[in-house]
């Protein structure tokens, strides 16, 4: 069960990436990991404080950078998702 938990945090913290990598916010990012790959959001943000913790330069910079314009659109978010989790799976079922 731990093994599983591990991978799934790990899971929810690949995503989060991305979801800096597109300029999302905390809330944009809760929204969009519960809409479309089924996490809860207490799990992200909680997740997601952890980083923070962890990198807090980096989220101090972010939050300065954080720009409307470099945001994806909805249908862009969840086809991204959608290929980490794919991705995610098929590397899994590659393991063994």
């Amino acid at each position: 069960m731990a093994d599983s938990s591990a991978s799934y945090i790990h899971m929810v913290q690949h995503l989060i990436e991305k979801c800096l990598i597109f300029h999302m916010t905390k809330e944009e990012c809760m929204e969009a990991l519960r809409k479309h790959a089924n996490i809860e959001s207490v799990i992200t943000s909680t997740v997601w404080n952890e980083l923070e913790k962890e990198n807090k330069e980096f989220f101090d910079a972010y939050s300065e950078s954080h720009s409307k314009a470099d945001r994806k659109s909805d249908a862009q978010t969840h086809k991204m998702i959608e290929k980490i989790l794919l991705d995610q799976k098929t590397s899994k079922d590659s393991d063994g």
